[in-house]
């Protein structure tokens, strides 16, 4: 897919274009990716009501995008790289064919037991392969996937169930995360208690513990997938159909399910993926977060998989079994992007430099940051010892309820200041507000 900006230039004439002619523009990007039926209108907007949509009565489904039309060309490339927790135990490495398989394999497990179009399921799982297989046969299906970060407790993970009336929930047995190991059934068990909705709890093996399994309703994975196909063909989708609902706490406390719809997801994913980390064909790309969290969803997921990149899953939590366990995964498995939070990179600066530089790092070509602002201190630290002062910083500005990143540098084609995230991407005009929402123009 050819729509990288490739300069400082290139950036200011792809944006004027994005700003005189939106619908044009985003024509253009859209075409480079598969439809079963083209648009009528690429946008209709409306923000009074508010009401928005891209790409009207367009059909197509995102996992033909992420996974089938790869199969020629990619087939045999890695798709998933999964490093676990435990840097003893085997690597696993998904190539595109097999990725696909195995998620038309699950998305066959989900239908054999009543999943259909529409459908709300729960995934509540460590970050194993199985939570992106899973991700992506809910979408294959049409059924609304609802990610649950897996360190919620039990009637957090309730409320999330019932805000949505999912009908299935996905998990494991348990999980291990640096020295814990959390008995992930068991909490959802507990949630169970005080949820009507759920008809099938489908269970990945991680740890083989013993786990209590509610006949009639749990069924083992390994298990169920002995009994279905390997192919499973896409279910087509509108553009404006549900892909996810993805919650958030905010300032309410309360969660708030984001939905994000099919088509304008779609491609502002692979857009903002593709041009922000500067991916190449060859590169391997790490983003160290959790699919719990839109970060995950967008920068794991779909992104990198909608661009033919190979993406890296991390189990483990940075400090374990040593604070060097980030740098000595970027060597050993050669990663170009690494992106993460200023969180954990401050964490890490606690425990001095050698950690750092007991590693070569030499593959890195950028690095991101995402979260919250990152600070001056550990910005110029990020790039001076992580980058060696060589790997331009995207500092990503966005939210769940934006899908994608929407202010940021772009690889090496944008001037850097630390701790300020820098050009709003093509299409994006930010403006400033006060508190009662009148625009600020003045400095």
């Amino acid at each position: 897919m050819d729509f990288r900006i490739n300069s400082i230039e290139d950036y200011k004439k792809t944006y004027q274009k994005s700003v005189e002619d939106p619908e044009g523009f985003w024509a253009d990007i859209a075409d480079h990716f598969q439809w079963r039926k083209k648009w009528d209108k690429v946008v209709k907007w409306n923000f009074d009501e508010p009401n928005i949509n891209w790409f009207t009565n367009a059909k197509l489904n995102i996992t033909e995008n992420c996974l089938d039309r790869h199969l020629k060309e990619r087939g045999n490339k890695l798709a998933i790289i999964w490093e676990p927790n435990d840097p003893k135990e085997r690597v696993v490495r998904l190539t595109y064919r097999e990725l696909h398989e195995k998620v038309c394999q699950y998305a066959n497990v989900l239908k054999k037991h009543g999943a259909q179009k529409g459908d709300r399921i729960a995934l509540y799982m460590p970050m194993i392969p199985d939570l992106a297989i899973a991700t992506l046969a809910c979408a294959r299906i049409g059924a609304v996937h609802s990610v649950v970060f897996a360190g919620f407790s039990a009637s957090a993970l309730a409320d999330r169930i019932n805000d949505a009336s999912a009908k299935f929930v996905l998990t494991s047995d348990g999980l291990f995360r640096g020295t814990k190991e959390i008995p992930v059934k068991r909490i959802v068990d507990e949630a169970l208690k005080q949820c009507d909705s759920v008809e099938k709890v489908i269970v990945s093996e991680r740890t083989n513990w013993d786990v209590n399994m509610e006949e009639g309703r749990d069924v083992w994975l390994h298990e169920e997938i002995e009994t279905v196909g390997k192919t499973c063909p896409a279910e087509e989708m509108d553009t404006e159909d549900l892909l996810f609902i993805l919650y958030t706490s905010g300032s309410t406390g309360k969660p708030k399910g984001v939905v994000h719809t099919c088509g304008g997801y779609m491609v502002y994913a692979g857009y903002s993926f593709k041009n922000v980390f500067q991916y190449q064909e060859s590169d391997v790309y790490w983003c160290t977060a959790d699919i719990g969290w839109i970060t995950g969803h967008t920068y794991i997921v779909y992104g990198p998989l909608l661009n033919g990149a190979t993406t890296m899953m991390f189990e483990g939590i940075p400090t374990f079994p040593s604070p060097g366990r980030f740098w000595q995964v970027c060597d050993k498995h050669g990663v170009n992007q690494f992106y993460t939070a200023p969180t954990a990179i401050r964490a890490l600066m606690a425990h001095g430099e050698d950690h750092v530089l007991s590693y070569s790092l030499d593959s890195l070509k950028v690095l991101g940051t995402v979260g919250e602002p990152i600070n001056e201190e550990a910005w110029n630290w990020y790039y001076q010892l992580v980058g060696k002062s060589k790997c331009p910083i995207v500092d990503t500005w966005w939210q769940t309820e934006t899908g994608g990143i929407m202010i940021s540098g772009l690889g090496a084609h944008s001037p850097m200041r630390a701790s300020h995230a820098g050009y709003p991407l093509p299409g994006i005009q930010p403006v400033l507000l006060d508190a009662d929402g009148n625009e600020i123009t003045e400095n």
